[in-house]
């Protein structure tokens, strides 16, 4: 596995593992404390901030909606802006113009737009190069994610996974824009899978509209040469009667070729997904000593509530360990990965499950520290209830069918932990003060510290080994974005997007 990032942060997760873990040194747990704000740059676009920066040779690359800007790592001065529309008629996630991030090769940046266009821009004047729409024919599709570089192609994803859309991964031509490949994430009739969706009767077509979204961009083993790439719930949300059977890949992971988009190996966390419980949450690669037997580690932190360890060169599942402290939609795990599910389901006149329709966690970045061997991320203990109704699909609007509302009196919380994965077990729990309404993730550096968003609109930094507290700054705003962390001139920075603002903090 390479070596960690370092004065660079190059993509969105830092490096191809999602480790989000930097080798930085210079903030240490000795002198965090003396973390100071350095400067804010302001986006007066029309979503809220939910990048991470990407910084290369001291130029920061930020996206706002459907703007690009590059920054001075050092300054926050704008270099260039590249400017371009929101779009119309956009509905669900897609209308909130949500934009996580570039890719950065050579002299190209890429990014994805709202209305799932992959834009080409010169990194050095923000100039368009080229400009390919990537998904047709359901006017339901958008895009949230960062692009991802491996090798000399951009893959790219698709956000409406509760809108009735069918999910894919594709690649293209980093230099030309062309289409190198395409993988779609729900079967057509005929091919491995489409027998976990209706083949004959009313809902024979349901696989048009099954959802698999792949609204985060996946991780990357250079040496298997396999990419992982999770896959949003299943589409409509709460109704599983008109889609009966598992499902694939809907709430799974998978290992695709990425020279030919191939799939080595899919493993599904949520057969028959009936709670809005996608599996885009990061998938962690680690390479270590489990069980005695050097492996090579993806972890994942699950929206449905539990931790899971596979063997990602074969997908064979290892471990499981609940996190959720409210959890009531399974009675565990088989040795085969797969849930024991309760008798619970939506119903005309909502059920209470556990954990919510937000997830026991999200798509807030998690992070695994190679100094302390421990997994980091927020979760979110809360329930909801589930109501459902058949409803048909049609397009420009959502396909949940029906809906999840917050229980009177149930209080939700926020939790910061970090789990032991070698131990089985969490080394320690920090419960969050605030209204549990944030989505900032988390970041782990060399000198043992973990940065984090944390859910009383504070940037924070802790121990890593203890959770003691070390630093916070009052941002004075909720944050949907996860941090990073890059040196310019060998001085030290973090940076973390809250509201329409991005906040740098460094030592004196």
């Amino acid at each position: 596995m390479k070596q960690p990032v370092d004065e660079d942060w190059p993509s969105y997760n830092g490096d191809y593992t999602g480790r989000r873990y930097s080798s930085l040194t210079q903030v240490t747990p000795e002198n965090a404390h003396h973390l100071s704000p350095q400067w804010v740059f302001h986006s007066r676009n029309a979503g809220i901030l939910q990048v991470t920066p990407v910084v290369v040779a001291g130029v920061m690359f930020v996206t706002g909606s459907n703007d690009a800007y590059a920054l001075d790592a050092t300054t926050g001065k704008t270099l260039w802006h590249h400017e371009r529309p929101i779009s119309q008629g956009l509905i669900d996630d897609a209308s909130g113009h949500i934009n996580r991030g570039v890719a950065v090769l050579g002299t190209r940046i890429y990014m994805e737009t709202d209305n799932a266009h992959l834009l080409c821009l010169d990194a050095r004047s923000g100039n368009l190069i080229w400009d390919v729409p990537y998904a047709f024919d359901n006017r339901n599709y958008g895009a949230t994610s960062a692009p991802l570089v491996v090798k000399d192609k951009i893959l790219v994803g698709t956000s409406g996974g509760d809108d009735g859309v069918r999910g894919f991964v594709a690649a293209f031509d980093a230099k030309t824009g062309r289409e190198a490949w395409r993988f779609w994430t729900i079967p057509e009739p005929g091919q491995p899978g489409s027998e976990t969706w209706p083949t004959t009767g009313k809902y024979k077509d349901s696989w048009k509209n099954g959802g698999a979204t792949t609204w985060l961009p996946g991780t990357y083993d250079t040496e298997l040469n396999l990419i992982y790439w999770p896959t949003s719930n299943p589409s409509p949300d709460f109704d599983g009667s008109v889609r009966l059977g598992d499902n694939l890949y809907t709430s799974s992971v998978l290992a695709l070729d990425p020279d030919t988009g191939k799939l080595k190996w899919h493993f599904q966390f949520s057969p028959h997904d009936l709670n809005d419980y996608d599996a885009t949450e990061t998938p962690v690669l680690v390479d270590a000593t489990y069980q005695g037997v050097p492996r090579k580690l993806l972890i994942q932190a699950n929206r449905n509530g539990f931790i899971y360890i596979l063997d990602r060169t074969t997908g064979k599942y290892l471990a499981s360990k609940q996190f959720a402290q409210k959890q009531n939609w399974a009675k565990g795990i088989d040795a085969n990965g797969r849930p024991i599910r309760t008798d619970l389901v939506p119903t005309a006149e909502g059920t209470r499950m556990c954990p919510s329709y937000g997830g026991g966690t999200n798509w807030y970045s998690p992070t695994y520290s190679e100094t302390t061997h421990l997994f980091y991320f927020l979760a979110l203990d809360d329930c909801s209830i589930f109501k459902v109704k058949t409803e048909d699909f049609e397009q420009g609007h959502e396909y949940y069918s029906t809906g999840a509302s917050h229980p009177p009196n149930e209080n939700a919380k926020k939790f910061l932990m970090a789990f032991d994965p070698f131990k089985d077990k969490f080394a320690w729990i920090n419960p969050q003060a605030g209204g549990a309404h944030s989505s900032g993730g988390v970041m782990s550096t060399a000198s043992g510290l973990v940065a984090f968003g944390d859910d009383a609109e504070e940037f924070e930094v802790v121990d890593g080994r203890t959770g003691h507290p070390l630093y916070h700054f009052n941002v004075g705003q909720t944050m949907h974005a996860s941090p990073m962390s890059y040196a310019v001139n060998g001085r030290q920075y973090f940076a973390i997007a809250a509201g329409n603002d991005l906040f740098t903090f460094a030592l004196p």
